[in-house]
């Protein structure tokens, strides 16, 4: 079995994004867990920013060489910003899933936090999956 680092700060998904809470904006990227069973990622597709977003649909792509994904947002609102630094090297994705955040949401409702998983209850769902 794998051993994955999860940030206790953070909020996670049952879809393998982590959001953090900033003010009125939520940081997204994807989990250890998820950019490893992805492998090497080699390209991100990041929405244009003011895009309308709802929880649980899709706001971006991820690319590795085994598939691409959506990432999937975890609160409504509408995009503020977005990682530029991804488009010229996705694979910080790889190295610091942490720290390569892909994208930030307004968020309308901050209730919709309280519906991720914190980081005991994340380790445990991805345990649950090998």
């Amino acid at each position: 079995m794998t051993s994955y680092h999860y940030e206790p700060n953070l909020k996670y998904a049952d879809t393998h994004e982590w959001a953090r809470r900033e003010d009125t904006q939520v940081v997204v990227g994807i989990s250890d867990a998820a950019q490893d069973m992805m492998s090497d990622i080699v390209f991100v597709e990041l929405p244009e920013i003011g895009t309308a977003v709802a929880a649980g649909e899709a706001v971006a792509v991820v690319e590795s060489v085994k598939a691409a994904e959506d990432i999937i947002a975890p609160v409504s609102g509408s995009v503020s910003a977005v990682n530029e630094e991804l488009n010229d090297t996705p694979e910080l994705v790889n190295s610091d899933p942490y720290g390569a955040w892909f994208l930030k949401i307004e968020f309308e409702d901050g209730t919709e936090l309280d519906k991720l998983m914190d980081a005991d209850a994340y380790s445990a769902f991805v345990e649950s999956q090998q």
